[in-house]
C-alpha cells in the first residue's frame, strides 16, 4: 500500500516539472505594452520598428495575437508528458488569410511632418550627403526628400581634389554629369551656393546655375580656375535676386568683376576680394557709384602683394560712395599701404558705417579716422602684429578716436599702436566721462604691446562694467604677473583687484 501511494506521488511530481513556462505564462511583454499603451477602442495602434515603440492614431493592421496563440498550443501539445499531449487530439482551426508586409512607420509619417524634421537637419549639416541617403529609404521619404525647398544652401567640390590634373578633371566632368539632371529637379530653389576646388568645368556649371536657379542670392567660389566675363555677366542677368558674391581666394579677371558689377552693381550689397595686381580697376569700378546698396566689402591682402594704389592721371569727381555700407575691411597680417587719402575716396559717403577694420594699415592716422563721416561706429580694429618695430608709428591722437566714438564702440583694437602713456590716458579716459559716469557699450579692449599704465587700466575697468575681453600682452609698463589676455567678466574684475593692489597709496 506504501508503494503505491509513493509511486502516485512520484509521478504527481513528475508531471508538475514538465510543465512547459509557456503555459504558465499568460501574458507576454508584448500583449502586456500592447494594452498599456494602446487598448482595444483608443482610437491608436502600437508598431514595433528596430528600437522603438511608436503609438499611431488609427485602427493599424490586424494583430497577429491568434497565431500566437495557436503556436503557443502547439507548443505545449508537443511537449511530452503533457495533459494536452494526452488529451484527445482538437481539430485544427481553418487557416487565416495572409496579410501583407508592413511597410513600416516611415510611410505612416504625413509629408508636412517629414519636411520638417529633415529641414532642421538640412539647417544643422547642410542637404548632402542626408538627402540623397534619406531618398533611398523608401517613397514617402524620397518624396520629401525630393522637395526643392530643402535643398536652398549648397556646396559643390568635386572629389579627388589635389590629385593629378588629369584624375580632377574626370572627376569634375563626372560630377558635372549628374548636376545636368540635379538642377532643374532638385535645385530650382537654391539661395545659396558654394562651389570649390573647381578648375575646369566652372564655366558649364555657371551655366547651369544660371539656366535652373533663378533664386540665387549667393555664390562663392572658393579657390576657382577659369571665371570669364561671360559666364558672370550671364548669371548677374538669369538671377535677379543674386546679392551677395565672394570671389576670395580664385582667380578672377578684373574685366570679368567688373561686368558683372556694372551688370549687377545696384542690387549688390555684399562683396569679398583678394587684393591683386588688377584690383585697382575693381575699385575705381566700386568708387564710380556703381554699386550705391553695398553693406559689405571686404578685400583680402595676400602675404606676398603689396597694395600701392595707382594714383589717378586727372583730378576725379568723387560719386556718391557707398551710402548703405555698413562693415569694411582692408586687414592684412603684414603692412600695406592704405592711405588717408584712399580710405577717404571709399569711405566719404558711408555714414552708416559699423565695423571698421584695418589692421595692419600703418599708414592710416587718428585725424584721417577722425575725418570721416561715420558717426556710430561699433567695431574698430587697428592693430600692428608684428610690424610696429620697423615702423615710425604716431605718438599722439588717440584721444581724437575715443572722443568721436566713445558713445557706440563696443570693441577697439589699438594693439602694437606707439601711442604714448600720456596719450592713451587721456584717451581711454573718455570711456568714463559719459554721462552717468558708465560706459556699458564696450566689451573688448586689445591693448597689447601698448604704454598703458596700470591707473589707466584700472581707470577703464571701473568706468566700463560691460568689459568681457581685455589683452595686456607685452604692455611693458604694467607689473608682472599681470601681462595677459583676460577672457569673461570674472577675470577682468581680478585684474582690477590686483591692479588695485599694487598701486602705490596716495601719501
Amino acid at each position: 500500500m506504501a508503494s503505491g501511494t509513493a509511486g502516485r506521488a512520484r509521478r504527481a511530481r513528475r508531471r508538475v516539472r514538465v510543465v512547459h513556462p509557456a503555459a504558465a505564462r499568460t501574458r507576454s511583454a508584448e500583449d502586456w505594452w500592447w494594452d498599456r499603451l494602446a487598448p482595444s477602442g483608443s482610437g491608436y495602434h502600437l508598431l514595433q520598428s528596430d528600437s522603438m515603440l511608436l503609438v499611431l492614431p488609427g485602427p493599424g493592421p490586424a494583430r497577429p495575437r491568434a497565431q500566437r496563440r495557436a503556436a503557443r498550443r502547439a507548443q505545449r501539445l508537443r511537449s511530452p508528458g503533457s495533459r494536452a499531449a494526452e488529451a484527445k487530439p482538437r481539430t485544427a482551426p481553418a487557416p487565416t488569410p495572409l496579410q501583407e508586409p508592413d511597410p513600416g512607420w516611415g510611410d505612416r509619417v504625413p509629408l508636412e511632418i517629414l519636411l520638417q524634421i529633415f529641414g532642421l537637419l538640412v539647417a544643422a549639416d547642410g542637404p548632402i550627403p542626408f538627402l540623397g541617403r534619406a531618398a533611398r529609404v523608401c517613397r514617402r521619404w524620397n518624396e520629401a526628400a525630393s522637395q526643392p525647398a530643402l535643398w536652398h544652401t549648397l556646396t559643390l567640390s568635386p572629389p579627388l581634389a589635389g590629385r593629378p590634373a588629369k584624375s580632377g578633371a574626370k572627376a569634375e566632368k563626372k560630377l558635372l554629369s549628374s548636376l545636368e539632371w540635379l538642377m532643374p529637379n532638385r535645385f530650382s530653389q537654391l539661395q545659396r551656393l558654394t562651389l570649390i576646388h573647381w578648375k575646369s568645368q566652372l564655366h558649364p556649371v555657371l551655366k547651369l546655375v544660371s539656366e535652373s536657379c533663378p533664386r540665387l542670392s549667393f555664390l562663392k567660389l572658393s579657390d576657382c580656375h577659369g571665371v570669364t566675363p561671360d559666364a558672370l555677366i550671364m548669371l548677374a542677368k538669369a538671377c535677379p535676386q543674386l546679392h551677395s558674391l565672394d570671389i576670395q581666394h580664385s582667380m578672377v579677371e578684373s574685366t570679368a568683376v567688373v561686368s558683372f558689377l556694372e551688370e549687377a552693381g545696384p542690387r549688390m550689397q555684399k562683396l569679398w576680394l583678394t587684393y591683386n595686381s588688377q584690383t585697382t580697376a575693381i575699385l575705381g569700378a566700386l568708387l564710380g557709384s556703381c554699386c550705391p546698396q553695398l553693406q559689405v566689402l571686404e578685400v583680402l591682402r595676400l602675404l606676398n602683394l603689396m597694395w600701392l594704389p595707382k594714383p589717378s592721371g586727372r583730378a576725379m569727381t568723387p560719386g556718391p560712395g557707398f551710402p548703405s555700407l555698413e562693415e569694411l575691411c582692408l586687414a592684412s597680417s603684414t603692412c600695406n599701404f592704405v592711405s588717408n587719402e584712399v580710405l577717404g575716396r571709399l569711405l566719404h559717403g558711408s555714414p552708416h558705417l559699423r565695423l571698421l577694420d584695418l589692421r595692419g594699415c600703418a599708414r592710416i592716422t587718428p585725424a584721417g579716422l577722425h575725418d570721416l563721416p561715420c558717426q556710430e561706429l561699433e567695431q574698430l580694429h587697428l592693430g600692428l602684429y608684428g610690424m610696429s618695430d620697423r615702423l615710425t608709428l604716431a605718438k599722439e591722437g588717440s584721444p581724437l578716436l575715443t572722443q568721436k566714438w566713445c558713445h557706440s564702440l563696443r570693441e577697439l583694437d589699438l594693439s602694437g599702436q606707439g601711442f604714448s602713456e600720456k596719450d592713451l590716458e587721456q584717451a581711454l579716459a573718455a570711456f568714463s566721462g559719459t554721462p552717468g559716469g558708465s560706459h556699458l557699450a564696450l566689451c573688448s579692449l586689445n591693448l597689447r604691446g601698448t604704454r598703458v599704465t596700470p591707473g589707466t587700466v584700472s581707470s577703464v575697468i571701473s568706468s566700463c562694467p560691460g568689459l568681457r575681453y581685455l589683452n595686456l600682452e607685452s604692455c611693458r609698463c604694467l607689473p608682472r604677473g599681470l601681462k595677459r589676455a583676460y577672457r569673461g567678466p570674472e577675470e577682468v574684475q581680478w585684474c582690477l583687484e590686483q591692479l588695485l593692489t599694487s598701486l602705490p597709496s596716495p601719501s
